[in-house]
């Protein structure tokens, strides 16, 4: 029986993620691609003197697919990252409660940009590249709130210090432009860099 629909690419060829977030997976999942290898890319992720977030997040996505596609030459292969923005100001991954809570007091009462880059190469090395930008604004939140947030765990290792898919949700007043953006892959503009390289859907059989 026909089972559901999966995006393939071209000529059979492998299609490895540059990256170790369960996030991308998961929304790769739901337009129905599933990475023949999950690669994740060891680079410097840090930020280079007063380089602004959009140049920043393209700057790593770039980086993220050439180290990857040194090891797979013949694959396509596909890098992206997310970058919670404050004007210039870039905010950093929440590894720590301080962190986050310095994230979360930042982000309270204000309007925040989150900028996703994505890099895709092709076997033979065709590149294309598009960039998605997202405006959140948080509601102003009380001690009480982010207390709850951070006893949540859900900051942990995340930019910015949240999750919009988690209990944050709950504090984000307005938002606009892409959702999947902010949980970390542009659905729309993955689709349209992956569509104009030949990925087409075709069904599986059981």
């Amino acid at each position: 029986m026909s089972g559901p629909l999966r995006l393939r690419a071209p000529s059979g060829a492998h299609f490895v993620l540059a990256s170790a977030s369960p996030r991308r997976l998961d929304l790769l999942a739901r337009i129905g691609l599933v990475p023949d290898a999950v690669s994740p890319a060891d680079i410097d992720e840090t930020p280079k003197p007063r380089e602004l977030p959009d140049a920043y997040a393209e700057r790593v996505a770039w980086e993220k697919a050439n180290a990857v596609a040194v090891a797979h030459p013949d694959a396509f292969i596909l890098a992206a990252d997310t970058v919670v923005a404050s004007g210039r100001r870039i905010l950093p991954k929440a590894e720590t409660e301080a962190t986050a809570r310095k994230c979360l007091g930042h982000l309270s009462g204000r309007r925040h940009k989150v900028i996703g880059a994505i890099r895709l190469i092709a076997p033979g090395g065709e590149t294309r590249s598009r960039i998605a930008t997202t405006t959140v604004a948080f509601k102003r939140l009380t001690d009480m709130e982010i207390d709850s947030y951070i006893a949540s765990g859900e900051w942990d290792g995340k930019a910015g210090g949240y999750a919009i898919q988690g209990m944050a949700a709950i504090y984000i007043r307005t938002l606009s432009g892409s959702h999947s953006n902010v949980v970390g892959l542009d659905l729309y503009e993955t689709h349209a860099l992956l569509a104009g390289l030949g990925f087409r859907y075709g069904g599986s059989h059981a």
